[in-house]
């Protein structure tokens, strides 16, 4: 049975760091599980990996798909098995990382095949009521199809309640319902994984930082470079943290450019927190607080391997 590494945790936490640490000492390749980091031309705002961290260990399913379609879950997996299937035969180690727990989840159990429909027109009408009688209206329908669902969402993560409309209005059936008869589709390989984490304080302070490093990077200027591709409010792309929120900004709305950057720092502490909350609900892998890089780094090193049942 083929072997599996994932890497998760909440956004800003040091996933990156640390796996391609781990991906250089123990033969892996890295695919990303970040809803975000698909898509070309979102480098800053995403934290993508760098090229030359790239350099450093083979990335996949980073920086491959356009901003102006919408990549799913669904997407995800079939891609992701791929990536796995194809790092396997390489007899390299997959190193599943990225904070979007709907892909780890949709990678681990399977998704039914409801998750391949789509209805532009559909998305497109629910975004124009989010916009003009506000998100809640629009989580308020989910509640009254699936109210499971709609419980595990919070109101302002509009794409995952489009998602879970979309899905009921192509089915006729709850996600909440297709997600539990998924989970007999299990991945076949033997999965070690890691949730990071910090404590809240100190992981909300790299948060602000990462902000304000983001800003003084360009991002205004990419999510401008963004809107003149033809990006707007229906794209999934421009819903990622800091896009969204500049968008608006760029677009006229009644907010000025301290007060967007003030949005993206709390919307972006108020989404590590529902990462955790997902991560603790879903996941059964251990938590591991992350240290100083120094000792961090060769003890989870050697945890891995010993998790793995690597030699060494």
């Amino acid at each position: 049975m083929g072997k599996i590494l994932i890497l998760t945790g909440p956004t800003a936490v040091g996933k990156t760091d640390l796996s391609i640490y781990l991906a250089r000492n123990l033969g892996g390749e890295i695919i990303s599980a970040d809803s975000m980091q698909v898509y070309k031309k979102m480098d800053i705002g995403t934290a993508k990996p760098t090229p030359t961290e790239r350099k450093k260990v083979p990335h996949h399913l980073i920086d491959f798909f356009d901003p102006r379609e919408s990549y799913s879950a669904g997407d995800f997996q079939r891609d992701a098995r791929r990536c796995i299937e194809d790092v396997l035969k390489r007899k390299h180690l997959p190193q599943v990382v990225g904070g979007t727990g709907l892909y780890i989840q949709s990678l681990l159990t399977g998704l039914p095949p409801a998750f391949d429909k789509k209805d532009p027109n559909l998305r497109k009408s629910l975004r124009e009521i989010a916009d003009r009688e506000g998100r809640e209206a629009v989580h308020k329908k989910l509640r009254q199809c699936d109210p499971e669902l709609a419980s595990r969402i919070h109101p302002n993560d509009i794409q995952r309640t489009i998602r879970g409309l979309e899905v009921y209005r192509l089915t006729g059936q709850p996600l909440s319902e297709l997600q539990k008869k998924a989970r007999a589709t299990r991945l076949p390989y033997q999965v070690t994984g890691y949730i990071l984490f910090r404590p809240r304080e100190e992981l909300y302070s790299l948060i602000d930082t990462r902000v304000d490093q983001m800003v003084a990077a360009g991002l205004e200027k990419e999510v401008q470079e963004l809107i003149a591709m033809g990006c707007n409010s229906t794209h999934t792309s421009m819903q990622g943290l800091g896009y969204r929120e500049f968008y608006y900004y760029l677009q006229g709305s009644n907010i000025t450019r301290e007060e967007a950057i003030d949005l993206i720092k709390r919307n972006t502490r108020r989404f590590a927190k529902r990462q955790l909350t997902w991560f603790r609900n879903q996941f059964d892998f251990p938590w591991i607080r992350v240290e100083n890089e120094e000792s961090f780094f060769p003890e989870m090193l050697s945890r891995a391997k010993k998790d793995l049942n690597l030699p060494g």
